[in-house]
C-alpha cells in the first residue's frame, strides 16, 4: 500500500456481490471455437504434456512416494476439468508441476492445503468477482518474484538427476537447449531424439 496509495481506497470500495457462473457455450461462435483451437489449444499441447502431465507426475512421485500417480490418471483428470470447466466460463486448468512445487516449498504436505485454497478461490469467485483485480494488487510484485524464485528452485532440485546413461543425458540437454528457443519444438525434438536412440537409428 506504500507503493500504491490508491489501493486503500479501492479496497474500501469493495462490495460483496453474489454472482453465479454463466453457461458460456451457448454464446460461442464457430469462429471463436476455431480460433481458440488453432491459436490457443494446439500450441499449448506440448507444454501441457510436459509440465502438467509428465513433470507433475514425476514431481508427485518424488515428493510423495507413498501416494503415487500415473501419467494416465493425471491426463484424464486434466481432460475432465477442461471439458466441463469451459461450459461455465472457466479458463483452462491443469495440475502444473510449478504449482505443486510452490505449495510444497511453502509448507503444504497434504490435500487439505488444496481444499483450503479451493474454498478461498470459490469465495472470491462467487462473492468478489468484480474486485479480483483489486485483490491481486494486495500482493506486491517483489513478493511474487520471491515465490516464483523459490518455486523454480524447488523444481530444479527435482531435475538434478540427468539420467544414468549417456543417451538420457543427451536427450535432456537437447530438450533443454531447444526449450530456450521454443518449447513446442523442444518437446518434439526431445521425443524424436529419444526414440531414435532407443531404436538404434542414432548412435552417440
Amino acid at each position: 500500500m506504500v507503493h500504491d496509495p490508491a489501493l486503500l481506497d479501492d479496497l474500501s470500495s469493495m462490495r460483496v456481490e453474489f454472482r453465479l457462473p454463466t453457461f458460456a457455450l451457448a454464446s460461442m461462435t464457430w469462429q471463436e471455437f476455431a480460433v481458440g483451437t488453432v491459436f490457443l489449444a494446439l500450441p499449448q499441447v506440448p507444454l501441457t504434456l510436459g509440465n502438467a502431465v509428465i513433470a507433475v507426475t514425476e514431481e508427485n512421485n518424488r515428493l510423495f512416494p507413498n501416494r503415487p500417480v500415473t501419467e494416465e490418471k493425471v491426463a484424464i483428470s486434466t481432460g475432465i476439468m477442461n471439458l466441463l470447466g469451459p461450459l461455465i466460463g472457466s479458463v483452462p486448468m491443469c495440475h502444473g508441476a510449478g504449482g505443486m512445487a510452490g505449495h510444497v516449498r511453502f509448507g503444504a504436505r497434504t490435500g487439505g492445503a488444496l481444499i483450503i485454497l479451493g474454498i478461498l478461490i470459490l469465495v472470491v469467485a462467487l462473492f468478489f468477482s468484480s474486485s479480483v483485480e483489486t485483490i491481486f494488487r494486495i500482493f506486491p510484485a517483489p513478493i511474487l518474484g520471491v515465490i516464483l524464485f523459490l518455486t523454480g528452485a524447488q523444481l530444479a532440485l527435482g531435475s538434478c538427476d540427468f539420467g544414468k546413461s549417456k543417451n538420457d543425458r543427451f536427450v535432456t540437454l537437447v530438450t533443454a537447449g531447444c526449450a530456450v528457443w521454443n518449447i513446442g519444438l523442444a518437446f518434439g525434438f526431445g521425443v524424436l531424439t529419444y526414440h531414435l536412440l532407443k531404436r538404434g537409428w542414432m548412435k552417440l
